[in-house]
């Protein structure tokens, strides 16, 4: 039964979702402030996240970077009454993998769960070995190995922390080299979900990707293709 901790103020929102969720087999935990909400995430080994923005104690931007220090793994989504695009991308900048915009409809938040839950395989590096460099798991690219089996990301030798999200983006990147992927393709592969192609989660994921994988102005992997989308080539 995979575990999730709701960190939510308001007692009737509370309500509904644990609820929900546990008739839908999860176990789940609750925290009611965000103080709270750290401590119980460092202390146990839960599968997905669900944070609430506005938070006593500490609101739900400073607990996701806290759990981040920490744990890059872990998949966070946020719920927010705040929609408007600046503050969905203060949230995932801030290291969410998702966002739900308040009020939401049940079937959209199991949704949201369900395909994070897809996209974490729940193993730690630390958990398993590491495979034979030639595992079918090994993807290489240039100078960049990714192997799919441990999760670890190197480029130049170096290793590079994901987020969950950060990773599947480069895995569906490795998987479709010196193709150009429309935004709507990357939104439907990595996040599983509908949005509004308004947003620009894409461009924000691309570019915090961007920023750990291309160091080097003349050594980069991920290019733009104006009014087409993005692209995984070879310098």
């Amino acid at each position: 039964m995979k575990k999730i901790i709701l960190i939510e103020d308001e007692t009737s929102v509370v309500s509904f979702i644990k609820k929900g969720l546990q008739e839908s087999g999860y176990e789940v935990s609750v925290a009611f402030d965000g103080r709270t909400g750290v401590q119980l995430v460092q202390a146990n080994d839960f599968d997905l996240v669900v944070l609430d923005i506005m938070l006593p104690e500490m609101n739900g931007l400073d607990v996701c970077k806290e759990i981040r220090k920490t744990n890059q793994h872990v998949p966070i989504l946020f719920l927010t009454a705040l929609g408007t695009s600046e503050n969905i991308v203060l949230g995932l900048e801030s290291g969410g993998d998702d966002y739900l915009v308040k009020p939401f409809k049940f079937i959209e938040l199991v949704a949201r769960v369900k395909s994070l839950l897809r996209r974490s395989n729940g193993i730690s590096p630390q958990e398993i070995a590491e495979p034979e460099p030639d595992n079918e798991h090994v993807f290489q690219f240039s100078d960049l190995i990714v192997n799919d089996y441990t999760k670890k990301v190197t480029r130049a030798g170096d290793e590079i922390s994901l987020t969950s999200t950060e990773y599947k983006l480069l895995l569906y990147f490795l998987n479709n080299p010196e193709k150009v992927i429309s935004r709507a393709e990357i939104l439907d592969a990595v996040w599983g979900v509908n949005y509004e192609l308004g947003t620009n989660v894409v461009d924000v994921y691309v570019n915090y990707l961007r920023k750990k994988l291309d160091q080097q102005d003349d050594n980069k992997l991920i290019h733009t293709v104006i009014g087409m989308g993005y692209v995984l080539k070879k310098p």
